[in-house]
């Protein structure tokens, strides 16, 4: 017989084995179930860059339909159990405001995607979404909450900390029995990296393995010293492994104290073609285990010039 425990963060439900995310409004009580006994779990997650579904992108979805961008990697999607990546902007039902716009003009980069785009993450399995980063209140905080809605309603969760006083920076629960707390650090506000670090170790001392999925540094640059400095506080914190977006290029990674930080995964889906550098991008395929990461594959990816992201 299934136990279930009220837990009043975050709500998860178990299907065929694989324990996913659910979001329900605030004002529902939440429930999780525990986790069920294996004799050797393991959960494989594949960990992605930054998504963007409007501007050329968005046209392209209009042209020849929405699953149009992943159908070269929707193979490779479905293949883990969770795919969780950065959603660069928020989902409301405002008209784009970029994509007409020419490239020096401001509202190049503001986003707005499509509000089918929840239930085209939910269908290419990315079922954990980021969303502290620098372009979610682009339509301000009326943007963000209906972002919300759209992915509850797709039942895709989502964590991060986006500012403005709307924290919500951590989710946790289990993925085939392994426990994950998923949290974010994020640039453009919200938490102090003292808050973060507290964070993850209580995570850890709660027995769950904590990723930090960070929005962070300078764009097209490889990766600073200030940000080796703050991955390695994560690690020493107890985290259990660094994955970075924001820079658009594929940075460096590192194997530090036996933990990994990639320090930018570069673009998963974006419409950004001048150099390889901004083409190729990566996924990183992780098999978790109770006591921690047990395998990290990295897959080169590459946004070509007809719209779609496809493995090199």
């Amino acid at each position: 017989m299934r136990k279930y425990v009220f837990d009043l963060s975050v709500a998860i439900v178990a299907t065929g084995g694989l324990f996913f995310f659910l979001t329900i409004s605030p004002e529902t009580m939440h429930y999780r179930a525990l986790p069920e006994e294996r004799s050797d779990p393991r959960a494989t997650i594949l960990f992605g860059g930054d998504l963007l579904f409007d501007r050329s992108i968005r046209l392209a979805m209009e042209r020849e339909g929405e699953d149009y961008g992943l159908s070269c990697i929707a193979d490779l999607l479905r293949s883990a159990d969770l795919v969780v990546a950065n959603l660069e902007g928020p989902i409301t039902s405002n008209p784009s405001k970029s994509a007409y716009a020419g490239v020096e003009e401001p509202d190049n980069v503001t986003f707005t995607f499509p509000t089918t785009t929840a239930h085209l993450l939910a269908r290419h399995n990315i079922r954990v979404v980021n969303l502290g980063n620098n372009h979610i209140l682009n339509f301000g905080v009326e943007g963000y909450r209906e972002t919300l809605e759209w992915l509850h309603a797709a039942r895709v969760d989502y964590f991060g900390d986006p500012g403005a006083g709307l924290a919500n920076v951590l989710r946790r629960g289990y993925v085939r029995g392994i426990p994950l707390s998923f949290i974010n650090w994020n640039d453009w506000g919200g938490a102090s990296q003292d808050d973060i670090e507290a964070l993850v170790g209580k995570e850890r001392e709660a027995g769950y393995l904590s990723v930090v999925y960070t929005h962070w540094g300078e764009e097209y640059v490889p990766a600073s010293d200030r940000m080796r400095d703050i991955g390695h506080r994560l690690i020493e914190a107890g985290a259990e492994l660094v994955v970075g977006s924001h820079p658009h290029v594929v940075q460096e990674h590192e194997f530090y104290r036996g933990k990994y930080i990639y320090y930018s995964l570069g673009n998963m889906i974006f419409d950004q073609y001048w150099d390889e550098s901004v083409r190729r991008g990566l996924l990183l395929r992780v098999e978790f285990s109770p006591r921690g990461v047990s395998a990290v594959e990295e897959i080169p990816i590459e946004n070509q010039k007809d719209r779609r992201t496809c493995p090199v």
